[in-house]
């Protein structure tokens, strides 16, 4: 399984970004799938979850109402809109995924994912 993290960068406070996460070597449309991150010095935390199909969705209260989760299982890629970004905001955003049997909520928490790509940094400057 690999998941690739993509679309990082440097942006100013207020401005926006959009992550991609590639995902192959897995049945994609079976797997719920999350963005996590970790800024400098501290531990790595939830960002948003989405289910296997995309109806349900999950935010952290950090992110909520200024980010998108979606996907698109024809091209097996989730994506992260943000918005209104912060400084706050500067982390490694990785993408993970996790075997779903029920289009239920999706989990929020770092140990239910299985498979975790290799991150993407966004800065946000002040």
């Amino acid at each position: 399984v690999q998941l690739q993290a993509s679309g990082g960068g440097l942006v100013q406070a207020g401005g926006s970004l959009g992550l991609s996460c590639a995902a192959s070597g897995l049945t994609f449309s079976s797997y719920a799938m999350g963005w996590f991150r970790q800024a400098p010095g501290k531990e790595r935390e939830f960002v948003a979850a989405i289910s296997w199909s995309g109806r349900r969705t999950y935010y952290a209260d950090s992110v909520k109402g200024r980010s998108t989760i979606s996907r698109d299982n024809a091209k097996n890629t989730i994506y992260l809109q943000m918005n209104s970004l912060k400084p706050e905001d500067t982390a490694v955003y990785y993408c993970a995924a996790v075997r779903q049997l029920y289009d239920s909520s999706p989990p929020g928490r770092q140990y239910e994912y299985h498979y975790w790509g290799q991150g993407t940094l966004v800065t946000v400057s002040s």
